[in-house]
C-alpha cells in the first residue's frame, strides 16, 4: 500500500472513475438536475400563483368600485 491518501493516481484517473466514469458522473449530473428542479419548480409555481392572485384581487377591486 503507497502512502497516498487518494483512491487514484491522477485527476483523468479520478474522471474515468475505472472506465465507469460516463456513467457515474451521469448519474451525478442527473441527481443534481433533480435537486435543483425540487427547489426552483415550486418557486416558479409560487411565484406565478401569487402574480395571478394579485391580477385577480386588482381586477375584484376595480370590478367593485365600478359597479
Amino acid at each position: 500500500m503507497s502512502g497516498s491518501i487518494f483512491a487514484f493516481n491522477s485527476f483523468a484517473e479520478f474522471l474515468a472513475m475505472g472506465k465507469h466514469g460516463f456513467y457515474v458522473w451521469l448519474c451525478f449530473g442527473i441527481t443534481l438536475a433533480v435537486m435543483v428542479l425540487n427547489v426552483v419548480l415550486p418557486w416558479l409555481a409560487r411565484r406565478k400563483y401569487l402574480h395571478q392572485e394579485t391580477r385577480r384581487l386588482r381586477w375584484e377591486a376595480q370590478n367593485e368600485s365600478g359597479s
